[in-house]
């Protein structure tokens, strides 16, 4: 096996991944089944309770809050999907982080920067900009300021970065 240094940084961690556990709060919720109403496409993605079916979904344009950020389970056993390309499951149970620090995919083009504070894009994915991601750029019209959350660093060289979510 190839040895590997990290020579200034090391990476920031996997999209998903809960840090600091011991302030998290994790609740087992119903995904929506992709497709109806949007199940999340990736871990770390902001993430609602649809009023209509009481399931958990992808933030969407019309959303002023969220409930929280999909979390990746641990220890996993999937021999599908490597660390760090996993995808969720679009149906059955999985973990929302409603308190705590997780790393997450930055999206947009603006920089991360400890004290940023953290913004979700809303509306529909745009190039830069996906549904669910967070941003530190405030996106207006197409995405939602979270309150009690803001980002811990800079993200790595992958984009991945921390953010404190204490609402």
């Amino acid at each position: 096996m190839p040895s590997q240094s990290f020579l200034y940084r090391m990476p920031a961690g996997i999209p998903g991944d809960m840090n600091r556990v011991q302030a998290a709060v994790v609740t087992p919720e119903i995904i929506t089944p992709y497709g109806n109403t949007g199940a999340p496409a990736a871990y770390g993605l902001a993430s609602v309770i649809d009023a209509t079916s009481g399931q958990l979904r992808t933030v969407g344009a019309s959303d002023t809050y969220i409930h929280g950020f999909l979390a990746r389970p641990f220890p996993t056993n999937s021999s599908q999907n490597g660390i760090g390309t996993s995808t969720p499951p679009t149906s059955g149970v999985c973990d929302l982080m409603r308190r705590g620090f997780m790393t997450v995919l930055l999206g947009g083009s603006t920089a991360a920067f400890n004290g940023a504070p953290v913004y979700v894009w809303t509306a529909a994915s745009s190039g830069l900009h996906v549904q669910g991601q967070v941003e530190v750029a405030n996106p207006s019209g197409n995405g939602i300021a979270i309150s009690g959350a803001y980002f811990t660093g800079a993200a790595d060289s992958n984009g991945n970065v921390e953010i404190s979510y204490l609402p």
